[in-house]
């Protein structure tokens, strides 16, 4: 054990008798509304640990709310958007139906302007697995009277013709395609002149002389000579029109939108149609659907 000189001996008890002293007189001394100056020690002394003490508390428990706080924003974030594209696609399949009945409107719309011409309307469910092909496959067959070589139309206009038939369902050559075609004639001067497929969305029409008159904007009719078609059937209208040797070069954009087929109608006969109508969708939509008419 060191031995404590005597000298820091006296000095440390000095200074503890000085503490002591001090402490007494702290104690038996009262300043202003008789708090004593022992208090006022203490609490000088404990109030920078009670702030820095409180300062830490309040830092953690804002740490700790602030990271409970994001978790849960988190979560909510991450429900928020699964619920957004839920709604996305809730939303979606609503524009989609909305549109079927739109387009299922019009076709049962125009069944029923032309009651007395005997048509079927068919689902199309399928489309050619050859790029070089222009042809669907639809939801009519044999058993629904469906036979080849059979005019298919839309509301629009000139679709194709049936190629094959099958027990339950049929397959349509469209009029697009290379070996796709329709006798067909010019709406102001009847010209009748055969209009084929290009294997491109426009059409041609063959045969024209240089002489014949023939302007982009024409309409082009069907022209009932190709035993497929009753006559004045809309099949499009002229784009483009350009001199050629010996025949003129002239392209038409189908009247049918033969790239985004959903719903046809299959034609069981020539009999020619009447003018088209006006036609109340609405009241279409609400009419009772007839055996042979509805899509399935």
């Amino acid at each position: 054990m060191l031995a404590i000189p005597s000298r820091h001996r006296s000095l440390a008890l000095l200074a503890l008798v000085v503490l002591s002293q001090a402490l007494l007189l702290a104690v038996q001394i009262k300043r202003e509304r008789q708090v004593r100056l022992i208090r006022v020690w203490t609490v000088a002394m404990i109030t920078p640990i009670q702030r820095a003490g409180a300062w830490a508390i309040d830092h953690v428990e804002g740490g700790w709310r602030n990271y409970i706080g994001l978790r849960h924003a988190s979560r909510e974030n991450q429900e928020l958007r699964a619920e957004l594209d839920r709604l996305k696609l809730r939303n979606s399949q609503l524009e989609s139906r909305a549109a079927e009945a739109d387009r299922l409107a019009t076709v049962l719309g125009f069944r029923e302007a032309h009651a007395n011409v005997p048509m079927l309307a068919a689902r199309v469910i399928g489309s050619s697995a050859d790029p070089a092909s222009r042809a669907i496959y639809i939801s009519r067959g044999e058993s629904d009277g469906v036979r080849k070589n059979m005019g298919v139309i839309t509301p629009e206009g000139v679709v194709g013709k049936i190629l094959e038939v099958y027990p339950q369902s049929a397959q349509v050559l469209l009029l697009n395609d290379r070996e796709g075609g329709v006798g067909a004639l010019l709406a102001g001067s009847r010209a009748q002149s055969p209009v084929g497929g290009t294997g491109e969305p426009l059409l041609a029409m063959k045969y024209v002389s240089n002489d014949q008159s023939v302007a982009v904007g024409d309409t082009v009719l069907t022209s009932g000579q190709d035993r497929i078609f009753p006559k004045d059937l809309p099949v499009g209208t002229v784009v483009e029109v350009k001199p050629g040797n010996p025949f003129k070069l002239i392209r038409i954009k189908p009247a049918a939108h033969l790239d985004r087929l959903e719903e046809v109608l299959v034609l069981l006969t020539q009999q020619e149609l009447e003018p088209k109508q006006e036609i109340d969708h609405s009241a279409a939509a609400k009419a009772p659907p007839h055996s042979s008419g509805t899509p399935r």
